[in-house]
């Protein structure tokens, strides 16, 4: 009689790269677990841009109701119920302002 959906909170450093970020986007998507990726602003502009990509993909596949998509090359599963969170701490040492 219980409820519950898995969340897995992550603290992102400058050293992740987008092939990492697509393994947890993967699982995610996947499994209809959230996730929520702490200090969002550390990872490095250059990699922003494709998490940005891969997010976005993710999105559509939610928005058009599909069951399955294409991400990164692989023809992936995918429960409506996932997501993905952030959050950031602008003006730190070491954090990126995110572009528009």
């Amino acid at each position: 009689k219980g409820i519950g959906r898995q969340c897995v909170v992550f603290n992102c450093s400058d050293g992740l790269d987008y092939l990492a970020m697509a393994k947890f986007f993967k699982g995610v998507a996947a499994s209809g677990a959230w996730a929520c990726f702490d200090e969002f602003n550390r990872i490095q502009l250059e990699v922003l841009s494709v998490v940005a990509q891969q997010v976005l993909s993710i999105q559509q596949a939610q928005n058009e109701g599909k069951k399955q998509f294409m991400f990164s090359g692989t023809n992936l599963p995918i429960k409506a119920n996932c997501g993905v969170f952030i959050t950031m701490n602008p003006g730190y040492a070491g954090r990126a302002e995110l572009p528009d």
